[in-house]
């Protein structure tokens, strides 16, 4: 038969939060070993304290409904199970956890601390959100590069405007200066006949 477990707590429990009171998980026994505790001298009323007579038959010590617990920490594990023990995973990454989990399905064999089809759901769809990450992050990087593409473009044909435009001047500069001189040439001929006109009718008037 299964002895009821009996609960030891510290003394007190139920005075501060950090000793435990409204606090599940801060429920814990420590042993008492102040000079005047009224628990280390096993005084009545004062909560028990663990001792010969409350611990479980040999029979289930350490067992979970009469089966023994085993830690799993690699596929090798598996294959060495017996019929008498129940399954329990230990401290292990995802990777390796994932490929326990998978494998444990194959052979149809249940893990106490774990539920393999949720658990492979879950991983399923977390790779699939992932996934979709991916595809949008990739997508944007498309697009800001072709972004950054038609900016250079726009640059570039910028570029080559200006120097189109500086490089326009200094031609027309010398186009005027040609000028200039044809009008100043045409004057001076003009000065010369003018000047042949006058000597002409001078000589003619003599």
């Amino acid at each position: 038969m299964k002895r009821k477990k009996s609960s030891f707590l510290r003394r007190d429990n139920t005075k501060k939060s950090r000793l435990g009171r409204r606090r599940k998980k801060k429920q814990v026994w420590r042993k008492p070993k102040g000079r005047d505790n009224k628990m280390r001298e096993r005084r009545r009323g004062y909560g028990k304290r663990p001792s010969i007579g409350y611990g479980a038959p040999r029979e289930t010590r350490g067992k979970i409904n009469g089966l023994k617990q085993r830690l799993i920490y690699a596929l090798k594990d598996l294959e060495e199970i017996k019929k008498d023990e129940i399954i329990f995973i230990g401290k292990v990454g995802q990777k390796r956890r994932i490929e326990i989990a998978k494998k444990a399905l194959e052979k149809k064999i249940n893990i106490a601390n774990l539920n393999i089809k949720k658990f492979l759901e879950k991983i399923e769809r977390e790779r699939e959100k992932k996934a979709e990450i991916k595809k949008k992050k990739a997508a944007e990087k498309k697009k800001t590069e072709k972004k950054e593409t038609k900016k250079k473009e726009k640059e570039i044909k910028e570029r080559e405007k200006k120097e189109e435009k500086e490089i326009k001047p200094k031609s027309e500069p010398k186009e005027e200066k040609k000028e200039e001189t044809k009008k100043e040439e045409k004057k001076g001929e003009e000065e010369k006949e003018t000047e042949k006109k006058e000597i002409i009718k001078e000589t003619l008037e003599k």
